[in-house]
């Protein structure tokens, strides 16, 4: 799905918050403050996380308050974000979600409002310049993965074939090409197939020519090493919530065992 196509963006994007508050509406207290693999976030923390960031593309403002430790951040957009989750840590969880619940209705109810120019308009993303449809494509990743996140956590498995899913998985696909050529330095000439298996399945065949790594449709000749395991799998590795040693029983390696281990070992490339 292309990120021009914001109505399908949206779509996804109020599907997957509503997953989230079905899924904490009947949390306990002791649920919402349960660890996440978000170093030093709880369950309650990842929607505080998720608060803060709607209500500032909202233009309804950032909070005022400053944590005082920043121990596990690591960049600007880092900091922000702290700041928003430590200055939730003193209410409930219920509380928390019934923020959430009011800003996310607030935040739907004006992205419906807004017309299709608003949508292209030019805005500073994560990951670069670009359109407000292309930020709401990556809010729909950041919001399925911090859903996931919130499910592990708990043991509470869901939406995980979902079209957020998809769109998750196929997001973090185009940076295997990067990890591949040059992060696990394939060698010229090579192919590597990268299976992911259920619930979303991808087969990315990537060759290294001319010492660019590049996606192709099917490999010419027998690849020098095939990577495998499921998306979950995948999504925990790429947006670094899993080591590839702490994962090391979910995926396999055919061929070249070395090269392999380099590419699930430099998967992680989210900041």
């Amino acid at each position: 799905m292309s990120e021009n196509n914001y109505k399908k963006t949206l779509e996804l994007l109020f599907d997957t918050l509503r997953s989230i508050q079905n899924l904490c509406a009947d949390l306990t207290e002791s649920q919402f403050k349960t660890p996440t693999q978000c170093p030093g976030w709880t369950v309650q923390d990842n929607l505080s996380h998720m608060i803060g960031t709607e209500k500032s593309m909202g233009g309804q403002g950032s909070t005022t308050h400053r944590a005082t430790s920043l121990e596990f951040v690591k960049n600007p957009i880092g900091e922000m974000n702290e700041h928003e989750v430590d200055a939730r840590r003193s209410m409930t969880g219920a509380e928390v979600l019934k923020e959430f619940d009011q800003v996310m209705s607030s935040r739907r109810a004006q992205l419906e409002s807004e017309p299709e120019e608003y949508f292209t308009k030019e805005a500073m993303t994560p990951t670069g310049k670009g359109t407000v449809a292309d930020f709401l494509h990556i809010r729909v990743m950041d919001c399925w993965v911090h859903e996931q996140d919130i499910r592990r956590a708990l043991n509470i498995a869901g939406n995980q074939n979902s079209a957020s899913a998809e769109l998750t998985v196929d997001r973090l696909c185009r940076t295997l090409p990067i990890v591949v050529g040059k992060r696990a330095a394939a060698p010229e000439g090579s192919c590597v197939v990268i299976h992911i298996t259920a619930p979303v399945v991808r087969n990315i065949s990537i060759t290294v020519v001319n010492g660019r790594a590049t996606v192709i449709e099917s490999p010419s000749s027998k690849p020098l090493m095939e990577l495998f395991f499921d998306s979950n799998t995948f999504v925990e590795l790429a947006t670094g919530r899993a080591t590839a040693q702490e994962a090391s029983s979910r995926w396999k390696v055919s061929g070249d065992t070395d090269l392999g281990e380099r590419v699930v070992g430099s998967i992680n490339m989210m900041i």
